[in-house]
């Protein structure tokens, strides 16, 4: 590598130049063909349909849906600013793709959180002294991994989540969870009417001041941001703090208050989680296996137990080798959400089938949708590969 960073030096600044400018001229000729060619497609396609007298034309998505879903939001502009409420067959078709969107993103989020803290747990236990924790951990890697995707959704809804007692006999986890086959109920946050406006700006206050104590460096100063924190809200507690804690009850036919997860996302998310875990462990495995041996040796040297072994020398280092792996797992899972059509989920792709056989525009609905995955794809890959630079970029430096 040396040697070719001599000799690209070597070459005259005018010859190099030019050089630069025929790689350039050579990458803008090849996007531009491309773009060519994707236009001619599109046209091609225009006036074929043409010719059999259908139409190409989004104008169908500001038509009204006439159609309900199961759960989805959209924006709304009633109250004078941008809000969120619930689908309605009074929606247009546009937003009703929004509320499937709206599903897909809630699925794929709470996923790659839950995937990355359990797959990573699950590749720590495949290289685990405990014989039990080892072997459990790789049969349930080879189990994961060994079956559809599909097969496992259909599993944990059917043969799971349908399974669970109604909700008004379900059992109460931790003070505040109900899993019913109604769905499962979180305790919420509810907003205190007697708040004022200085209970508000203690607790705004309050949070700006909470992430500049975990962004900032400095411990003294981290210390004094992070108690100045906590005075206000001690303040906040002591005018009339604006939040309070909303825990679900139990009914006849669900449960009130709170908030509720549908059966169809908990098996979806379910699956999606498990199914993913399996991968991310088998990448952090592999990611720690390939690190020098000498690292623990040195670490055991020092008298460091393996858990801080693990915790203060590997797992940091791992991260930063399988950042561009995870990525692509993100994305993937991101795509899987699409699997939710099976169980009657309202994703992103069965309300696109919805609007297309009620309209008619299969054609636009699938240029909507693939365009729509292919965007969230760039902008989980973009995250990643900006957190991979800062990364990789602060060991470099």
């Amino acid at each position: 590598m040396s040697t070719e960073i001599a000799e690209y030096h070597s070459i005259p600044p005018a010859r190099r130049g030019l050089l630069i400018a025929s790689k350039w001229l050579l990458q803008a000729a090849i996007v531009i063909a491309v773009a060519g060619l994707v236009i001619w497609l599109g046209l091609a396609v225009r006036e074929a349909l043409a010719r059999k007298g259908i139409q190409f034309s989004f104008g169908y998505l500001g038509h009204v849906a006439n159609f309900s879903l199961s759960e989805g939001l959209v924006p709304s502009f009633a109250v004078g600013w941008p809000a969120l409420e619930s689908f309605s067959p009074s929606h247009s078709n546009l937003q009703a793709l929004f509320a499937g969107l709206w599903n897909s993103l809630k699925v794929a989020l709470s996923a790659i959180v839950l995937c990355t803290m359990f797959g990573t747990l699950v590749g720590i236990g495949r290289l685990s002294t405990n014989w039990l924790v080892r072997n459990l951990c790789f049969g349930l890697v080879e189990a994961i991994r060994n079956t559809p995707l599909l097969i496992q959704i259909v599993f944990w809804y059917f043969a799971v989540v349908l399974r669970f007692p109604p909700a008004n006999v379900a059992s109460n986890w931790f003070g505040g969870l109900l899993a019913s086959r109604s769905g499962v109920f979180f305790p919420g946050l509810a907003i205190s009417e007697r708040a004022g406006a200085a209970s508000w700006g203690l607790l705004a206050l309050a949070f700006v001041l909470l992430v500049a104590g975990v962004a900032l460096r400095g411990l003294r100063l981290r210390l004094i941001l992070l108690a100045a924190a906590f005075s206000a809200l001690a303040a906040a507690a002591v005018v009339g703090f604006p939040l309070g804690l909303d825990l679900p009850v139990a009914t006849r036919f669900g449960a009130r208050g709170g908030f509720s997860v549908s059966p169809e996302m908990t098996a979806l998310l379910i699956a999606i989680v498990v199914n993913s875990s399996a991968y991310v462990a088998e990448i952090v495995r592999g990611a720690i296996e390939a690190l020098p041996k000498g690292q623990w040796e040195a670490s055991a040297s020092l008298g460091l137990s393996r858990s801080h072994t693990l915790r203060d020398i590997i797992l940091p280092q791992v991260f930063r080798i399988v950042l561009p792996s995870l990525a692509n797992r993100y994305i993937s899972l991101t795509k899987d959400t699409s699997l939710g059509i099976a169980i009657g989920f309202p994703d992103l792709f069965n309300v696109y089938g919805t609007v297309s056989n009620q309209t008619g525009r299969n054609l636009e609905g699938v240029v909507i949708v693939m365009l729509t995955y292919l965007a969230l794809s760039w902008v989980i890959s973009a995250c990643v590969n900006g957190i991979n630079a800062r990364v990789n970029g602060r060991r470099a430096r």
